[in-house]
């Protein structure tokens, strides 16, 4: 092989291992929260797919004090129940922009219900844009990729 012809392959499958590694960073796996009002890190969450929509759930409090919070805002069924474990999205769809989003995101803190949108930093695919709606009204969270576990 001449040494133009082996020195585009090369630069070819390089090519094809980088376009690899940007299309496998999905919104799936475990992410850490952080409150966008003081910076406190809150929780690992885990995002995951389920019957192919999106569904995330509470893995482990990291806030100090907090480590075994009950929902006590909480009405009906999750009254009382604990944190961890709690499901806190449900259901969400891809759309054509690599967005999910879905009707219901749960704040156990607040126990309150919002609608939402989720999607990878465009700049950063290990941070998480988590945005929940109120109304007309919006507040977005920067959730971080647990990479050492």
């Amino acid at each position: 092989m001449k040494k133009g012809k082996k020195r585009n392959h090369i630069v070819v499958l390089i090519f094809l291992f980088m376009l690899q590694v940007s299309w496998s960073q999905t919104v799936f796996g475990k992410w850490k929260t952080i409150d966008d009002r003081n910076g406190i890190t809150k929780a690992i969450v885990e995002v995951y797919e389920e019957n192919g929509l999106l569904q995330a759930r509470i893995l482990k409090i990291l806030e100090k004090g907090k480590e075994n919070a009950l929902c006590i805002k909480c009405k009906g069924d999750l009254k009382d129940k604990p944190v961890t474990g709690m499901k806190i999205m449900d259901d969400y769809k891809r759309n054509n922009k690599g967005e999910y989003k879905g009707s219901r995101l749960f704040d156990p803190e607040q126990a309150m219900t919002f609608r939402g949108k989720v999607w990878l930093d465009p700049k950063d695919s290990n941070r998480l844009k988590v945005r929940g709606y109120l109304a007309f009204l919006y507040r977005t969270q920067t959730w971080h990729r647990v990479l050492d576990e």
